[in-house]
């Protein structure tokens, strides 16, 4: 998830918060450094149902990726800011319903690169690669994506909380760009999973929003509105049950009660077909 303004850092600096680490340890993980879990407990006082979110987020990928796979076919994945490895990764879905699926990650976190690739390194259908996911061309020409993902084959385009960590730039770098951008490349039949914060409380979005830029040092977006991320599915075919708060993205269960929902802001989209 560690995508912003500034392109890939190929150091490690334990002093400054990642995307990607702050991410894991809202999910409980142990892959993060101090400075990430200070500026998480600083989001925790602006938006406190925050890990609430994560968990409920993580929950939509699992469930997503195996409805990809058994009603739609689904083969090949690009996970773009996929973010440190956990439980439950999109190849371990995907890959215990059907072993012959293949997955790419791509993030520009040199933590992530490193950690994927020791985790990887005996899966031949997984790769990670470390790039900045505005950059489609060099992403698509690259030796282990061209060797994974097949021309032709049911393939379906990620983009899982992460848009929010790209500013606006009314250019080829805007995040609507990127989604027209990467299904061009992957062309019609192809699926695109998109979901990012929002947030209908403007001291949120715009508190968050500061922390973050702060805190990464530019590396981040902003919180948007429902109506913003529906302008990322314009010329999209949305299936159902179309676009809403991940919870409710055909959940295998009840939905949860109130305690177990974000409230100050959520994750919001949903699947569409090129």
């Amino acid at each position: 998830m560690a995508h912003g303004e500034k392109t890939k850092a190929h150091a490690i600096d334990v002093h400054v918060p990642s995307v990607a680490r702050m991410y894991d340890w809202l999910l409980g993980g142990v892959e993060n450094y101090q400075s990430d879990r200070e500026a998480c407990k600083r989001l925790l006082d602006i938006a406190p149902s925050s890990q609430v979110l994560a968990r409920n987020n993580r929950a939509f990928l699992c469930r997503v990726v195996r409805v990809l796979v058994e009603e739609y076919g689904v083969e090949q994945f690009v996970d773009h800011g996929s973010g440190l490895p956990t439980e439950n990764n999109v190849h371990q879905i995907a890959q215990r319903i059907n072993p012959q699926c293949r997955v790419v990650y791509i993030d520009n976190d040199p933590i992530v690169l490193a950690h994927g690739r020791t985790t990887l390194q005996e899966n031949d259908n997984t790769a990670v690669i470390q790039a900045d996911m505005r950059e489609t061309d060099k992403i698509f020409e690259n030796e282990e994506v061209r060797r994974l993902i097949r021309p032709h084959r049911p393939t379906a385009a990620l983009f899982v909380s992460v848009l929010h960590c790209l500013p606006d730039t009314q250019d080829h770098n805007d995040p609507a760009a990127l989604i027209k951008r990467t299904a061009g490349k992957l062309g019609p039949g192809t699926f695109m999973v998109v979901c990012q914060l929002v947030s209908d409380d403007a001291a949120v979005r715009e508190g968050v929003t500061q922390l973050m830029l702060d805190s990464t040092g530019g590396c981040w977006g902003r919180v948007r509105e429902r109506q913003e991320v529906r302008a990322y599915f314009n010329g999209l075919q949305i299936l159902d049950p179309g676009l809403v708060d991940v919870v409710d993205w055909r959940p295998d269960t009840s939905p949860p009660p109130v305690e177990q929902r974000a409230t100050d802001w959520v994750e919001w989209g949903g699947l569409a077909r090129v």
